[in-house]
């Protein structure tokens, strides 16, 4: 991003950033982010036990399980999205 002026030629005249605020939706790095995931009953109900017999939270023990994962097999090194529904 620069700081140059923008001609008016640049950008239509129905788009009005005069109030806007630079940022205002930037997310941290080190910011937690919360984002919904959809899994399998049986997959939910045996977490969520495991959750329960440790005396945590199920997002708790799902992140660990994650982190784990991702440390003994290497960043990048996940398959690639199969085509179609997620």
């Amino acid at each position: 991003m620069n700081d140059r002026p923008v001609e008016d030629e640049e950008m239509p005249a129905e788009i009005d950033f005069t109030h806007g605020i630079r940022g205002l939706h930037h997310i941290a790095s080190t910011a937690k982010v919360f984002l919904p995931a959809s899994i399998e009953r049986s997959v939910w109900e045996y977490f969520s036990r495991k959750a329960e017999q440790k005396g945590i939270g199920l997002s708790e023990l799902l992140r660990d399980v994650l982190k784990r994962d991702i440390a003994r097999k290497g960043p990048g090194s996940a398959p690639p999205r199969k085509q179609g529904r997620p």
